[in-house]
């Protein structure tokens, strides 16, 4: 029997959270340390978006370093977290009869390893990604979480990585700190409010909910992890926010854990 896990979007926000000791990655390494140990994680990270739904398949996944104009020491940086081929089986047998495919070429992005190498820092923990299909419609991200939501009772940690509130174009590139905008905090405190109320249909929905929406989410693969946690979580599950703040002004560090 395993215990009945959570689910938790991240914001992940800068690369270099990998490295940093701040209060944002100090945070994730306290979460670590409050969960129950998971038999695996499966994680949907903004950073695999690609057209179709795939799973990674290999025993061995490797640490993808998916950026670029950052310092030698984050490309040096490994997270070498094993596979579990059974999770993977599992995962395409609950989302029949949609087409899964076992991909052998990915890994874990940044989006995945630079908040779990707080979280659980020793990479002994299994980890699958799931990819998030771009020609997909919110509400079918939404769904796939609801679809997902056994593994929670299968010892399987299922997360978001992403950001609510992403706007490069606004980020405070080697301005740091910076005031965070109106119009992202309004959005985030509105995600909140929306969250706590249980209305999942309008955080689906969310390019109904104005300019700040539009500010926020100027394009939808850091959102879209949030709506598979959505997905996942069940009625009565407690809504906690374990790391806040906003970076560089238009970037939110957000997390939500639901159970």
């Amino acid at each position: 029997m395993h215990a009945r896990m959570p689910t938790i979007f991240f914001g992940h926000g800068n690369p270099m959270n990998a490295l940093h000791d701040n209060d944002w990655s100090r945070s994730w390494a306290a979460l670590g340390q409050r969960l129950p140990r998971p038999r695996a994680v499966l994680s949907v990270s903004a950073h695999w978006y690609l057209s179709g739904t795939a799973v990674t398949a290999m025993a061995a996944p490797r640490t993808i370093h998916d950026f670029g104009g950052f310092p030698r020491e984050l490309f040096e940086v490994q997270y070498p977290a094993p596979g579990d081929h059974g999770l993977v089986r599992r995962v395409r047998e609950l989302l029949q009869p949609l087409e899964v495919r076992a991909d052998h070429a990915w890994g874990l992005d940044h989006g995945t390893w630079s908040v779990l190498r707080h979280v659980f820092p020793v990479a002994d923990v299994p980890v699958v990604q799931l990819s998030i299909d771009e020609s997909q419609p919110p509400a079918f991200h939404y769904g796939l979480g609801r679809l997902l939501r056994p593994l929670r009772d299968e010892g399987i940690l299922l997360i978001g990585s992403g950001d609510v509130v992403h706007n490069l174009h606004s980020y405070a590139w080697g301005r740091h700190p910076a005031e965070p905008f109106a119009w992202a905090l309004r959005f985030e405190s509105r995600v909140r409010e929306l969250m706590l109320r249980g209305d999942h249909e309008s955080l689906v929905n969310y390019e109904s909910l104005g300019a700040d929406a539009e500010l926020s989410v100027p394009t939808p693969e850091h959102y879209l992890p949030l709506l598979y946690v959505l997905g996942a979580s069940g009625e009565g599950d407690a809504v906690a926010f374990p790391v806040e703040g906003m970076d560089g002004g238009s970037i939110s560090m957000l997390s939500v854990q639901f159970g």
